[in-house]
């Protein structure tokens, strides 16, 4: 067997290692959850037959995440938003306008996320034992909690690495290869070339914050859930909020992995064949998932009224014109402005709170001060412009928050998990016609100060 050549896509600043394999007529992206080397993945006959087995079926597209693998090492820890921003920068290396992703466990998030944001290039999505949220509440129950998260972190701390640290996660992972003294040592290696130990805790710590649940309901993309027996209930959660989507069982997975097993994987790649035969084309969308961001100026009224309507006037299109550079720098897009106010889309909450961060130092150059708000929600589209229910929540929010002061909803808060960003809980706030939301504000200080 040939091994696929390497390639790279750029992403931003970051080189993306991707392969290219088959010549289906349905375009797959296949990315691991947590860890991944594409060189190492074909020295393992197990984990190699199930790309085969999906390249048989499509064009398969496999890459290493950010951070891992052949991919550049980042010194700051991936964001969902930027795991997606990887996903699009393959796809379109590759001449991919739409693809099924097919991912596993923490790896869903990146790709709900993507099929929430970019409907139109999102063919389906097959997800093994999805994780939507990475600690457990009330009616999330089965995600690790506070305490189990803390023992967990301080184990990768500490063995990260170290072959017994690997020889405890293989048992776990695939239990039946645990005493197979080769495949140790190849899971060992591949390890090791997958994370570095930093990169490795970065990785977990943004794996437990990380939470799409509040997106679920945004996800319209034929999408196939295969599970455990036992593991239907989180696969149910899922697919109660995801619609039309369905559960597969697959009878005799131990572990995390579906490739270790004949029997396992023979039932895999028949569910993944049943699904992407009768998978059609998109119904065309008018829905998407956006960031939307509020401005406007604090005291405006007082402003105005000081200046006089010439220089007021003058002022003002000075201050459009930074909102609207700015807005192009972060990839936004004006959807309206009245007055002394912005209304302002984005495709990824990071762009929206760096924006909206810039704005309000930008501003003061002027002598003004500014509030912004940001929500992360499912927009309709009318005329290309955003409505729904996404858009008064994103304005009132906006309208809760102080002088200077950039305030987001909680959904915005988790979405960006893993950034340098730092937040201050502002509470929960009844917000009028929308409901309670708890929100949060974006600090001066990165999480690492």
């Amino acid at each position: 067997m040939e091994v696929p050549d390497i390639q790279y896509a750029r992403s931003g600043d970051v080189a993306i290692a991707y392969q290219v394999m088959g010549d289906g007529p349905i375009d797959a992206v296949w990315f691991r959850g947590m860890v991944g080397d594409l060189l190492s993945t074909w020295d393992q006959p197990l984990i190699a037959r199930h790309a085969i087995g999906l390249a048989r079926l499509s064009r398969l597209l496999m890459f290493d995440k950010r951070g891992t693998g052949l991919s550049d090492r980042v010194r700051e820890a991936p964001t969902l938003e930027t795991r997606m921003d990887d996903v699009r920068a393959v796809m379109d290396a590759a001449g991919s306008e739409r693809a099924v992703l097919w991912t596993a466990h923490e790896g869903s998030r990146t790709a709900l996320l993507f099929a929430a944001t970019y409907p139109e290039r999102t063919a389906g999505l097959v997800l093994l034992e999805p994780s939507v949220r990475g600690t457990g509440s009330s009616d999330y129950p089965w995600a690790p909690n506070e305490e189990e998260w803390r023992r967990r972190l301080a184990s990768v701390r500490e063995g990260w690495g170290q072959r017994e640290f690997f020889a405890e996660l293989l048992r776990e992972w695939a239990p039946s290869l645990a005493h197979d003294e080769a495949f140790n040592q190849w899971f060992t290696g591949h390890m090791r070339r997958s994370l570095s130990p930093g990169a490795a805790l970065s990785f977990f710590r943004t794996m437990k914050e990380a939470d799409v649940s509040d997106i679920l309901s945004s996800v319209r993309v034929p999408t196939l859930i295969l599970c455990k027996p036992e593991e239907r209930p989180e696969a149910d959660y899922v697919a109660a909020r995801i619609p039309g989507s369905e559960v597969a069982e697959l009878r005799g997975l131990r572990g995390l992995f579906t490739w270790v097993d004949d029997e396992v994987q023979e039932q895999t790649m028949r569910e993944n064949e049943r699904f992407l035969t009768h998978i059609g084309r998109p119904k065309e969308t008018d829905r998407v998932l956006a960031t939307v961001l509020f401005t406007d100026i604090v005291g405006s009224t007082k402003r105005s009224s000081e200046l006089g309507n010439a220089a007021w006037r003058a002022l003002l299109e000075r201050h459009h014109a930074l909102v609207r550079r700015r807005l192009g720098q972060f990839d936004g897009t004006e959807i309206d402005t009245a007055g002394d106010g912005f209304f302002a889309a984005f495709d990824g909450p990071r762009r929206a709170i760096e924006c909206a961060r810039a704005l309000v130092d930008d501003v003061r150059s002027l002598g003004l001060e500014i509030r912004a708000g940001l929500h992360t929600g499912e927009c309709e589209l009318m005329d290309k412009k955003p409505s729904g229910i996404a858009v008064p929540i994103g304005a009132r929010v906006a309208a809760e928050a102080q002088p200077g002061e950039v305030l987001v909803s909680s959904t915005v808060k988790d979405l960006v998990a893993g950034s340098e960003i730092a937040f201050e809980d502002r509470g929960a706030h009844e917000l009028k016609g929308v409901g309670e939301w708890r929100l949060f504000a974006v600090s001066e200080h990165l999480v690492s100060e």
